[in-house]
């Protein structure tokens, strides 16, 4: 609640009156607007950089501070107008910085950025916490001509706190609504970038995940999210869950807008080992593998795991597969990926990595550290009322106690990527010579429940074999139940990302399943 009345303060200020929304942003027409179709009107003089980042501004006010109250932005950039005139000067020199130039973007906040916005993981232990400087993937952003919009609300610690938790929440930012329906869940824990892109609140969100975190919120708010491959994009300035899994990725309106913000992001970074093993395999341009065509030829396998257990979900997904086989793809059904009993030694590989993760963090902020480390995390945490309203926070306390000898670790580690690499999606897709995996991304939206948790998916989510694999994963719209969106998953080998954008792209060209929301139970 306090972040949402400092957000409208904040725009009110920034833009010096307070005025309805809809009025700038219906005039411009940003309704659903494309990467491109932004830089042709900045380029055609249709409007300014800065009156597109003020209709934007006041739209967060008109949706997710008033109206509706979707509740998915932590704070917004009070330089963000100021930045937008020095985008607006360049381009009128002829100065163009990259692809996103005057592109306005919401981070995800728990992704370090050196300015007047703190970094909080939606945490009060971190209230007012201000990094040292920009996260690697927000230097290349700004790089690249991004404005930096706001921060977007998320599940708390990226929904590894508790032993059970509604997604979207957290202390700092409250509970994040679904565009869709008001009283359902937007799913996490990139709940407030999901929610806020499907609302038009911004251009595109980034987003992370270690497990879910980028694909299931893309699932819930009829989004396009791409988790990449592990090390195509660097996680340095990010709060940590797993050093293994984790991995920033756009969250998109279309496929096209992916491509230009992944391709935006990459590069090798010092500050992070696994980006070293993306050399030669990035590309600056992810646009050209788009082809509408790009479906002929193609063999894809079904993951059936999240099959069977919704027959709704099972319906829609099956109109999927036939329209991919019409579109000249071969789709067969697979064994399962995973053989296997992988699940304690990949829970022990994220609690210590965590602990770990969570402690360089800390120290990354230097002497003004909010929290020091994970012992003083949990006092705070639980001498805090507020944190402890709705949930136990038990998995930081676990964090906390949680012993496990590095060479205990190095074996858990090795089996969990050998069980889900080459004994797992490396080995199906070479044996039936796959191009790709697919199945249902997720579930509709459950109701938000903060009382008993989520509790609503069935256990339909495709999201683990890549996630501990640490391969890309794609999601795009494929279809609806009762308003709510659904997205179908494509994932596949180490660094395939062009063959997947290549799939998702002729899919999504020739479906269109993408709905804008109409904030159901609002009035």
């Amino acid at each position: 609640m306090k972040s949402r009345f400092l957000s409208l303060l904040l725009l009110i200020l920034i833009i010096g009156a307070c005025v309805p929304s809809s009025s700038k942003y219906d005039q411009l027409n940003l309704e659903e607007i494309t990467i491109d179709e932004l830089r042709a009107g900045y380029e055609n003089g249709d409007f300014t950089i800065q009156e597109v980042t003020e209709a934007y501004l006041m739209r967060i006010v008109d949706i997710d501070v008033n109206g509706p109250e979707l509740n998915s932005i932590i704070m917004v950039n009070p330089d963000a107008m100021e930045i937008a005139a020095e985008l607006d000067k360049e381009l009128q020199e002829g100065k163009i910085r990259g692809p996103l130039h005057g592109v306005p973007v919401i981070l995800k906040d728990n992704i370090d950025t050196f300015d007047k916005m703190p970094n909080t993981a939606g945490a009060n232990a971190l209230r007012g916490s201000m990094p040292l400087q920009d996260a690697f993937i927000v230097e290349k952003l700004r790089e690249n001509g991004a404005i930096i919009l706001a921060k977007a609300n998320l599940s708390e610690w990226a929904n590894f706190h508790s032993s059970f938790s509604s997604s979207g929440w957290s202390a700092v930012g409250g509970q994040t609504k679904n565009p869709y329906d008001l009283s359902r869940n937007p799913c996490g824990s990139s709940a407030g970038s999901g929610a806020s892109i499907s609302a038009n609140l911004g251009m595109f969100a980034i987003g992370t995940e270690t497990n879910g975190s980028i694909t299931c919120p893309s699932n819930a708010n009829g989004l396009v999210g791409i988790k990449p491959t592990v090390g195509l994009l660097s996680r340095s300035g990010i709060i940590p869950i797993s050093f293994t899994q984790d991995t920033p990725g756009p969250m998109t309106r279309t496929v096209t807008d992916a491509a230009i913000a992944l391709g935006a992001m990459v590069g090798v970074d010092d500050r992070d080992s696994k980006t070293a093993e993306s050399e030669g395999n990035y590309y600056s341009d992810y646009t050209q593998f788009l082809d509408e065509g790009g479906l002929e030829g193609k063999k894809l396998g079904i993951y059936k795991n999240p099959l069977g257990r919704h027959f709704r979900i099972d319906t829609v997904f099956n109109q999927a597969v036939a329209y991919l086989r019409s579109q000249g793809a071969e789709v067969v059904e697979i064994d399962d990926l995973i053989t296997e009993s992988i699940g304690r030694a990949g829970f022990s590989v994220l609690m210590y990595e965590f602990k770990e993760g969570l402690d360089e963090y800390f120290a990354s902020l230097g002497e003004n550290a909010k929290v020091t480390n994970v012992d003083d995390l949990v006092e705070k945490t639980f001498n805090d009322p507020e944190e402890m309203k709705y949930f136990d926070h038990a998995l930081i306390k676990q964090a906390q106690d949680f012993d496990m000898s590095e060479s205990d670790y190095k074996e858990g580690l090795n089996n969990m990527l050998k069980a889900y690499r080459e004994n797992g999606i490396d080995k199906v897709m070479d044996e039936m010579g796959l191009d790709a995996i697919i199945s249902p991304t997720g579930s509709p939206a459950w109701k938000t429940d903060n009382t008993l948790g989520d509790k609503g998916s069935g256990g339909v989510s495709s999201s683990t074999p890549a996630a501990r694999a640490g391969y890309p994963h794609i999601t795009v719209p494929m279809g609806e139940i009762d308003g709510q969106p659904l997205g179908i998953s494509f994932f596949g080998r180490a660094y395939s990302e062009p063959l997947l954008l290549e799939i998702a792209y002729a899919y999504e060209q020739g479906t269109k399943h993408r709905m804008v929301p109409e904030f159901k139970g609002w009035k």
